[in-house]
């Protein structure tokens, strides 16, 4: 999945996760609600705290000594601020993807998303250095930090997210699900943020493609034509989960699209897969595709064994003189495992 939540964006997502408790409130409202009010009460608490004092120490003639500063209090999210910090650009914007151990081995996921980037064109590389890498174990933690300088490790409990998770098993959709909640943290925190998942290889900037326009945008599966028609297949979804017991978040998000849009107003562009590719629909046009993701494919090794074969047209075609390029003699290698 490529989830682009930018910009008008930040607003909107709370929205959905916060809303349905407030209609017509805004997180922002809220928080700035409570924050007055409660300022309001602790101001005048301390005006009647620090007058009595003085009532008291003219009376008996003392002086009372300060109270002791209050301890400092450690981020509840650990070093994640900092690691955003570090990674995010002038607007407050990061790139982010997640992994686990099984995707951390040498010659596995991660290192084909790696060399997606820098065999890019038109300067994709760059991207890499606002990239979040969110590790989900110790051992995927530690293999990032040898090669990535933007590493975070969000601890989970109950699940032992070392293995590969299989599509639609108890395991997997406790971490697709928790993927979503981390990512509504980030949006707390004030930054906006591109998830793409790791199977997802990146050849161009896709970002052109993305509508500032548009309050959320996100890859399909299958695109239809119109980016803002609702009978487009996205690939993913966030919020719904408990009305949906069960499902997979991107089944939850195409249930939910209708009332999205419908109830809370919120314009949704689905990315067009000549640019924003997958194996579900694939793009047959290198001289277009930016992004291409390794979807409609069930395993750990059908998506090496796919992506490996795309990487290697990839680098035949980066090679290529432009009028070959340009004549469009490349095409994928057709049928892998799940690429056809």
């Amino acid at each position: 999945m490529v989830s682009f939540l930018l910009g008008a964006a930040v607003a909107t997502v709370c929205v959905l996760f916060f809303m349905s408790a407030s209609p017509g409130r805004s997180l922002v409202d809220v928080a700035a609600w409570s924050h007055d009010n409660g300022t309001a009460a602790q101001h005048h608490h301390h005006l009647r705290s620090v007058a009595d004092d003085a009532d008291a120490a003219r009376n008996l003639s003392v002086v009372v000594a300060a109270p002791a500063p209050a301890p400092v209090q450690a981020s509840p999210y650990g070093d994640l601020e900092e690691v955003l910090a570090r990674a995010a650009t002038a607007d407050r914007t990061v790139i982010m993807t997640q992994i686990n151990a099984a995707w951390t081995k040498p010659g596995s996921l991660l290192d084909l998303f790696f060399e997606s980037f820098r065999t890019g064109e038109g300067g994709v590389a760059r991207l890499l250095d606002h990239l979040v890498i969110v590790t989900m174990d110790p051992a995927a933690y530690a293999g990032c930090q040898l090669v990535h300088p933007h590493c975070y490790f969000l601890r989970t409990t109950g699940v032992d997210y070392r293995g590969e998770k299989f599509f639609m098993s108890k395991d997997y959709l406790e971490m697709m699900w928790g993927r979503n909640k981390f990512q509504q943290t980030i949006l707390q925190l004030g930054y906006n943020f591109l998830f793409t998942d790791v199977d997802v290889m990146w050849f161009r900037d896709p970002f052109k493609h993305i509508s500032m326009g548009a309050d959320i945008a996100i890859s399909s599966d299958v695109f239809m034509g119109d980016p803002y028609s609702l009978g487009n297949f996205p690939n993913g979804g966030f919020a719904g989960r408990y009305r949906f017991f069960g499902k997979h978040e991107q089944d939850v998000f195409n249930l939910i699209k209708h009332d999205m849009t419908d109830r809370l107003g919120v314009a949704i562009q689905f990315l067009d897969t000549t640019y924003i590719s997958g194996f579900c629909q694939l793009s047959r046009d290198l001289n277009k595709i930016c992004t291409l993701h390794a979807n409609c494919c069930v395993g750990l090794g059908a998506k090496l064994h796919d992506l490996r074969n795309v990487l290697d047209v990839w680098r035949n075609y980066t090679a290529a003189p432009v009028p070959d390029k340009r004549a469009g003699k490349f095409q994928w290698k057709v049928p892998g495992i799940c690429i056809h």
